[in-house]
């Protein structure tokens, strides 16, 4: 989202971190859950929430960003309770997912995401694949 750089980078490393320790200690027998929640009525944009002052030339970009979170507090569709109780639900499955999206607009931004992903892989395919070595075998340092 526009005007959450800093928190969706802090997301991105501990998901990446996440991936690889899953597979670094699946051999020993231990799991990794990625929690993925979407908006949750945990006082996230209620009055403990530190905010930076306003720019006005960010009006347009991350201006509708910082309304909808100075009035979401209390209004947040996910119930934490919820949320609680499927973690636990699926940290006793004997397989549990790598990745557990939590909450229908979690579900759906996460499939907008992967379906732009999917789109510029398909629209930029050619290209991207294009920049392989020619000829047999790899050469150069």
């Amino acid at each position: 989202m526009p005007g959450f750089g800093a928190y969706c980078a802090a997301k991105f490393a501990l998901e990446g971190l996440s991936e690889a320790l899953a597979e670094e200690v699946r051999p020993f027998g231990i799991r990794v859950l990625i929690v993925e929640p979407g908006a949750f009525r945990t006082e996230f944009g209620g009055h403990r929430m530190h905010r930076s002052r306003v720019i006005d030339a960010y009006a347009a970009t991350s201006g509708a960003t910082r309304t909808a979170v100075d009035t979401m507090d209390g209004t947040q569709p996910g119930d934490p309770r919820k949320a609680a109780r499927a973690i636990l639900e699926v940290l006793d499955l004997p397989e549990p997912p790598l990745r557990l999206a939590l909450g229908n607009d979690a579900v759906d931004n996460i499939m907008a995401h992967h379906d732009l992903l999917r789109a510029d892989l398909i629209t930029w395919e050619k290209l991207s694949r294009g920049t392989d070595f020619d000829g047999p075998g790899i050469t150069g340092t």
